[in-house]
């Protein structure tokens, strides 16, 4: 039986059967521990299956790059943002979730990503990922030579596998996250 583990740290659901668990803690905000593994029977020993769900992943919701940035169109996927001011990431996908075809999607089950950033702070991007919804190895990164210290980078980052996904740039001392989940299909 599949298990389905919501977003909101505290319902589970077991096929009908709704259990509320309580006394949740941890370090995600709000003092919601951490998102619960979603599992199957042919899951095999030490890793998760990924939840499908959307409402199960708590993503980062992107928006638009201002039109007030000189830069925006200069910006890979900056109509799917997600930035502080210091730095930005575009192509996060709609609603932020990651629904990747075929040609996205390697024999083995990892998942291949482009994500364009905007450095308005000087310094090489370093790209780190974790699975929040399970066990997995952490993504794998390429930041390209060649984009100079400020302004667009484009990268490469491949997930593992589906799930949820929390994904941080770092450039110097600035940094920023976001949360995906990522999905197959065809």
């Amino acid at each position: 039986m599949m298990m389905v583990a919501l977003a909101r740290c505290g319902l589970v659901v077991l096929g009908v059967t709704i259990a509320v668990v309580a006394g949740c803690t941890g370090d995600r905000p709000g003092g919601a521990g951490p998102t619960p593994a979603v599992t199957s029977p042919s899951t095999p020993t030490g890793v998760s299956a990924p939840s499908t769900e959307a409402g199960a992943c708590a993503v980062t919701v992107p928006s638009s790059v201002p039109a007030t940035e000189p830069w925006r169109d200069s910006l890979f996927g900056s109509g799917s943002a997600h930035g502080n001011g210091q730095l930005w990431v575009g192509g996060l996908g709609e609603g932020g979730v990651i629904d990747a075809g075929p040609e996205s999607t390697d024999k083995d089950g990892s998942v291949g990503w482009k994500f364009g950033w905007w450095r308005a702070v000087p310094g090489r991007l370093r790209i780190t990922g974790r699975r929040l919804d399970g066990a997995a190895p952490p993504v794998r990164s390429d930041v390209p030579d060649g984009y100079g210290d400020l302004g667009f980078q484009a990268s490469g980052v491949d997930f593992p596998m589906p799930g949820c996904w929390e994904v941080t740039g770092v450039v110097g001392t600035t940094s920023l996250s976001f949360v995906t989940l990522v999905r197959t299909h065809g």
